[in-house]
């Protein structure tokens, strides 16, 4: 069974340097055998993949191919916490909020982005629970924020 960081080589997967908290907040907290990790946003070398709401700026895609960022983020994010991700048991919980017009209903769609991801990069392991919302804006005009809960050996 390939090892996490032969998943994200594979994958042609480089985990970027986290992104530091813009407010009064932790990246991430560590209770226990449990790891939580704050909302990450769709961050491509320091600038937002897409901004905007789904329905109306950003379609579908884009949406899921930035959901696909966020959780590139959240390991990026885990990995710095726990320095080896192989620490991680399981991923048991993805919380999606999607910038969308009032009339989008394709929230999940868009989260697949990220738990597509989750389940080829940590296997078996990345199938979680997941809530996907859509709200009316998000920090710095991102179209998708992701947030995420690991379990640990």
């Amino acid at each position: 069974m390939p090892t996490i960081q032969e998943r994200l080589k594979a994958l042609k997967i480089i985990l970027p340097t986290p992104a530091t908290p813009v407010a009064n907040y932790v990246p991430t907290v560590q209770t226990g055998n449990n790891l939580i990790i704050s909302g990450q946003l769709p961050l491509v070398d320091g600038k937002l993949f897409a901004t905007g709401l789904l329905g109306k700026d950003v379609d579908v895609d884009a949406g899921a191919k930035a959901a696909h960022f966020c959780m590139i983020n959240i390991l990026a994010q885990a990995q710095a916490a726990l320095v080896d991700l192989e620490k991680i048991k399981r991923l048991v919980r993805l919380g999606g909020f999607v910038a969308s017009v009032p009339e989008f209903t394709q929230q999940a769609v868009v989260m697949n982005g990220a738990s597509d991801l989750a389940v080829e990069v940590l296997g078996d392991a990345g199938r979680h629970a997941r809530s996907a919302f859509g709200v009316a804006c998000l920090p710095m005009n991102a179209c998708v924020e992701v947030e995420a809960w690991f379990e640990l050996k």
